[in-house]
């Protein structure tokens, strides 16, 4: 059986990234996002994009591998006032100790083998290193496996909801949050 492990990404991985953006986006996210938005990621661009992510001040990108395979990601850092603010503006009292986790991505041929859990422990064992007391992280209303694996974790929603328009559709999402107190099952 192969190793499964998660490591910081650095900026060569940013190519590899793009791809598993790009594949999970088109597999699983296509009726979601709409077929113009997915279609929208420009091979050159969006690995640029991740190339500028990997180097970005305060922001971590970790890479899960099985093997000799990258199966997936996840990008966190401290969650901006306007990731954590309620609907009318104001900021709960934890607002300067709030990280985002702003993408957590599985290759769907690789799940439920356990990568995202391994993403998001390492993840959360970083914030808290950097001082970090709970996390947030924004989820479409209708990807019942992300909301599925964040419960487990458990993080639960707080009732703040967002509507993202994609060019072609409108994506309701749910902030969803939790303790960064994740330890992986041995």
């Amino acid at each position: 059986m192969s190793t499964a492990q998660v490591r910081p990404a650095v900026v060569s991985d940013a190519a590899e990234i793009a791809r598993i953006q790009r594949d999970t986006w088109r597999s699983a996210y296509t009726e979601l996002l709409g077929e113009a938005a997915v279609a929208e990621l420009d091979e050159v661009e969006i690995e640029k994009t991740w190339a500028e992510t990997i180097e970005y001040p305060g922001t971590r990108v970790f890479l899960a591998t099985e093997g000799e395979f990258t199966v997936g990601f996840c990008v966190v850092g401290r969650a901006p006032e306007s990731e954590v603010a309620a609907a009318d503006g104001s900021l709960p009292d934890d607002a300067s100790t709030t990280a985002l986790i702003a993408s957590l991505l599985v290759e769907p041929r690789w799940g439920r083998r356990g990568h995202a859990g391994r993403l998001l422990a390492t993840a959360a064992g970083w914030l808290r290193e950097d001082g970090a007391t709970r996390g947030v992280s924004w989820v479409a209303q209708t990807d019942h496996a992300s909301l599925g694996f964040f419960r487990r974790a458990g993080w639960s929603p707080d009732g703040t909801v967002r509507i993202l328009d994609t060019g072609s559709t409108n994506v309701r999402e749910v902030r969803l949050t939790g303790t960064l107190e994740l330890e992986l099952a041995p």
